[in-house]
């Protein structure tokens, strides 16, 4: 790290080695459902985020809260991503108004025999006051729990030959949705369903011996055609296990699904895996793929 206290820039560089694979640090990074778990560097401070739209020339915007003090905004402008690779990001931080520093953030993944290494370079202009201690305090923070998060978070992708519309309107269809939702031989039994932002699915989930799975979905963010945020609790009003998103992308005719799950604890995503809920999940996007192209 170099230093120049006369015109407040500065150079810090963070590294982390993570148990996950690149491909699923790169989601825990970028994705919006995922940064909003790790983002908060303290159980002191709330992290909310007004928008976020994670693509080349797209900004994210969030509010640092803690009590008693002024919200603390910054604003990402994505100038760079390179998936599984390379992030580049602006960002400006400012308070009541006035701008307390910009940055050039810059994220460097790569593999490594036990997950990935991330390598993160922040380029800090300090404007209204010094900000480097602060930078340093709350990125190190940050970038622990996003190691964390990364290795109890869960990735199943799909491409579908079938135009985005198609796909989203299968997902978000309070009719389509519990026809194909579960692996193969599962089926829903639905009690409540509103597929919007707050709203929620309340089903059970039964499996091929008659075995239920009471489940609990509350809808966080929907965003037509590109995104769902939600979360997953065991039963209705039960304890949440999982932190989720649905990603849609379009190209050349063709959808990729991505469907990403941070489980709440390092136990609960062992047990999952461990149970086949990557195979079983697989099956799941299978089904979906399934009703759209008519099969």
């Amino acid at each position: 790290m170099t230093h120049d206290t006369g015109s407040r820039f500065s150079t810090l560089t963070f590294g982390r080695d993570v148990a996950a694979p690149p491909a699923v640090l790169w989601q825990a990074w970028t994705a919006p459902a995922a940064r909003a778990v790790w983002a908060s560097p303290s159980p002191a401070v709330t992290v909310a985020f007004v928008e976020a739209d994670t693509r080349v020339g797209g900004r994210e915007v969030s509010l640092c809260k803690v009590e008693g003090q002024p919200d603390i905004h910054c604003a990402c402008g994505w100038l760079v991503l390179d998936p599984g690779r390379r992030s580049v990001n602006s960002e400006v931080v400012s308070v009541a108004g006035v701008p307390q520093s910009a940055a050039l953030v810059t994220a460097d993944l790569t593999g490594t025999d036990g997950g990935s290494r991330l390598a993160v370079t922040v380029q800090l202009a300090s404007l209204a006051a010094d900000m480097e201690a602060g930078y340093r305090e709350g990125f190190g923070a940050g970038l622990d729990n996003l190691a964390g998060v990364a290795e109890r978070t869960m990735i199943l992708e799909r491409v579908i030959a079938a135009p985005r519309a198609l796909v989203w309107g299968a997902w978000m269809n309070a009719e389509t949705l519990p026809r194909w939702w579960g692996p193969e031989g599962f089926s829903c039994r639905t009690k409540r369903i509103d597929l919007r932002t707050d709203g929620e699915w309340v089903f059970d989930m039964i499996g091929p011996d008659g075995t239920v799975f009471p489940n609990h979905h509350l809808y966080h963010e929907v965003r037509p055609d590109e995104r769902i945020r939600y979360s997953l609790l065991w039963g209705e009003n039960g304890p949440k296990h999982a932190d989720a998103w649905a990603s849609f992308e379009e190209h050349e005719g063709k959808t990729r699904v991505i469907l990403g799950m941070v489980f709440s604890t390092a136990a609960e995503f062992q047990t999952a895996k461990g149970f086949g809920a990557i195979e079983l999940g697989q099956q799941t996007l299978g089904k979906l793929e399934t009703m759209v192209l008519g099969r």
